[in-house]
């Protein structure tokens, strides 16, 4: 099969031929249609400190993913040939205490698709059964093969009450427009988010941001006067894991303000620890999705509301065949877009 492929440790990948995968006996083959592009993946090209030490080479990325099952091992169920599906990146161990618990999106001993396991830059993926999500008929290729990075959004989004709060949004990357969709969609007031991409900005007043701010140019505070707002924000979405952006989110929340923390910072930097005290506000890490009550959720969401499922299949800005990956990974590191899906249908 064709497939990206990252022999040895080091930057950059090939386009290359690989074995098909066989399913183990609790694993399914699946014929992959479309993987979406995603910031990992940019980090495991570059060789950052980050892949180094997290990344095992030789190496297939690649985890969000859209297909078709054409292989099932003897011990699945439920699961056909046939059947169109997504796929859970987080392959856990069960016997920790987090997934004892029904916590499995903490496990302790979590494999990431395309990042310790070959994954789905593939014509070709095999994953285990347990960890494939079925799609209804109104999911799209290109919708599902961002189940991943939208299980992201909702995660963030749907670990507080939003409904009547206003929402700050620091971030419009593809997973940060997709949670203002969600907050839109789940009864929130008032939306902003900022940026330093005007493009990013335009999109996010489309997915139904009600302000949004460039914050090279203007303070959040000016977005507060726009709307009317005689207190900080509510609930804070930090998707940029900009040094500058959690600060700047402090500084606008309202006593006993929550935030969910999406973004990763790739260095340390300071906050007001007296602020975050006084003003009694939380801060709650996400990462990943929860397993699998994110899937169930957005599921149910885009099954049932037709606005949703087009305000998040707007996020996909290119659909590129697979052998022009190159072009693919340069649009995604420009930033300035949504998301870039491959097409490994159109060799």
């Amino acid at each position: 099969m064709k497939a990206l492929f990252k022999p040895q440790p080091g930057a950059g990948l090939e386009f290359a031929d690989r074995p098909e995968p066989v399913a183990a006996a609790d694993e399914v083959v699946i014929r992959v249609l479309r993987t979406g592009i995603c910031g990992t993946d940019l980090h495991i090209r570059r060789w950052d400190d980050w892949a180094a030490s997290a990344v095992k080479a030789p190496l297939i990325p690649g985890h969000e993913f859209y297909g078709e099952v054409v292989e099932v091992g003897p011990l699945v169920h439920d699961i056909g040939v046939g059947d169109r599906v997504s796929g859970e990146g987080h392959i856990v161990c069960g016997t920790c205490r987090n997934c004892r618990a029904g916590r499995r999106h903490m496990c302790i001993r979590t494999i990431g698709l395309g990042v310790q396991r070959d994954g789905a830059f593939a014509e070709y993926v095999s994953l285990p059964a347990t960890n494939v999500w079925g799609h209804h008929d109104d999911v799209t290729p290109e919708l599902g093969a961002i189940f991943d990075p939208l299980g992201n959004a909702v995660h963030t989004a749907l670990t507080y009450s939003l409904v009547g709060e206003d929402v700050l949004v620091t971030g419009c990357g593809p997973i940060g427009l997709m949670a203002i969709a969600v907050a839109r969609h789940a009864g929130a007031r008032f939306i902003t988010a900022t940026d330093i991409s005007i493009p990013r900005l335009e999109m996010a007043t489309t997915m139904g941001a009600d302000q949004v701010i460039d914050v090279s140019q203007h303070d959040i505070r000016e977005a507060q006067i726009a709307l009317g707002m005689r207190e900080g924000f509510d609930i804070g979405f930090e998707m940029s894991g900009s040094p500058r952006a959690l600060p700047a989110m402090i500084d606008n929340m309202n006593h006993g303000g929550r935030i969910a923390m999406l973004g990763l910072p790739a260095a340390g930097f300071e906050i007001d620890w007296g602020k975050l005290v006084t003003h009694m506000l939380t801060i709650k890490g996400i990462y990943g999705r929860e397993m699998f009550e994110t899937w169930n959720a957005m599921g149910a969401m885009l099954q049932t509301s037709a606005v949703l499922r087009d305000s998040i299949s707007r996020v996909v800005a290119d659909v590129l065949p697979a052998r022009e990956w190159e072009r693919g990974f340069a649009a995604a590191e420009s930033a300035v877009t949504g998301k870039i899906i491959l097409d490994w249908t159109s060799l």
